[in-house]
């Protein structure tokens, strides 16, 4: 397991340049984190070089998103982006919903048959 660097560690083989590096890296995902004002952003991913697929969208913690922006790995979602992810959201839960009550109906409907007797047609005898 890798150990994480500490400048007191003995035998850590992370230089001071390195360490400046991370210390950038991390006061540019806190600096971008403070431009974004919601809570729980709108992401757009990017194309990237480990197969990222292009252009889903998905709402992130705010320190996660400021990360992955600052890695390249996506941008924030403009306002059209976001209402259209969240009209689609609407309509997938209405269809799961829908699917959901026909499912309980159509349950209900053959465990109220349970306890009858099956039905059988009757002939009449004739006099």
């Amino acid at each position: 397991m890798p150990r994480p660097y500490m400048p007191s560690m003995p035998g850590t083989s992370v230089t001071e340049e390195e360490a400046m590096d991370l210390r950038q890296f991390y006061k540019k995902i806190r600096d971008v984190e403070a431009t974004i004002p919601e809570q729980f952003p709108f992401v757009v991913s990017l194309e990237t070089s480990d197969g990222g697929k292009p252009g889903v969208i998905t709402e992130a913690p705010r320190y996660q998103a400021a990360r992955m922006i600052v890695e390249g790995r996506v941008r924030l979602a403009s306002e059209e982006e976001k209402q259209v992810f969240l009209e689609q959201c609407a309509v997938a839960k209405k269809m799961a919903e829908e699917v959901e009550a026909a499912r309980r109906l159509h349950f209900s409907l053959f465990a109220g048959l349970e306890g009858r007797p099956a039905f059988t047609p009757q002939r009449h005898s004739k006099k």
